[in-house]
């Protein structure tokens, strides 16, 4: 039973993948506007400037050339889909090894090597807060950072390390940028390279249910330029 709700929440999760990613704004103008409806006619409610990362999904079908985008929340709402270059859409580099707490990807001079393990809550339990909601205390900080993958509950998994190989040029993520991203899902972790401007991307898809999120790491030329982390459409 529990084999067969894995696999349908995995297939759901990657079905919804298919409609909703990552992207990167491309805009000869410099700078993409987001309007408040699919409409060129729509109030203009922000500007997000060409490389930045966003999260898409796509409109419905009356509206097939626009893209509903979130932006580090701090605006949303519409591009045109040709403003965007889907995250996905670059060279995949593919998984070599792929085990419950580990995973590598390799091609050519590029791997990556993503480590989890079990999180000892007792021993890091000094570094939660909590706060109230709906008259409970819910632990929703580590480090004073928000807890992404848990939905209140005790952390299971934790990213022990995110290391990137380019050619003789080794790259690692530093801690505190993965300490609060809780409950890694292998499986659903992908890695795209855009050789054009030698990007490589790290996206990730973790948890389930309420507590999921996507994150995406992000290496510009052999150096970490940072991540950015929602909540899946």
């Amino acid at each position: 039973m529990k084999t067969n709700k894995l696999l349908l929440l995995t297939t759901v999760l990657s079905v919804q993948l298919c409609f909703a990613q990552f992207a990167k704004i491309v805009d000869k103008d410099g700078y993409v506007n987001v309007r408040e409806n699919a409409d060129i006619k729509s109030k203009i409610v922000g500007k997000i400037n060409t490389d930045e990362i966003v999260y898409v999904y796509e409109s419905d079908s009356s509206h097939k050339n626009w893209l509903n985008a979130y932006y580090n929340d701090k605006i949303s709402g519409f591009i045109y889909s040709s403003k965007a270059q889907l995250i996905g859409s670059y060279e995949a580099v593919p998984s070599t090894i792929q085990e419950v707490n580990k995973v590598i990807f390799e091609s050519g001079n590029i791997r990556v090597s993503i480590i989890s393990d079990k999180f000892n809550y007792k021993a890091h339990k000094k570094f939660f807060s909590s706060s109230q909601y709906n008259g409970q205390e819910i632990e929703d900080k580590y480090k004073g950072k928000k807890i992404w993958g848990t939905d209140g509950t005790i952390p299971q998994t934790y990213y022990q390390s995110i290391a990137i190989q380019i050619g003789n040029k080794t790259i690692q993520i530093p801690n505190k940028e993965i300490e609060n991203l809780f409950n890694p899902n292998n499986e659903l972790t992908h890695c795209y390279y855009d050789r054009q401007n030698e990007t490589l991307y790290i996206s990730m898809l973790n948890s389930d249910g309420a507590g999921s999120y996507v994150a995406l790491l992000r290496i510009v030329k052999g150096e970490y330029k940072g991540k950015m982390v929602a909540m899946p459409f």
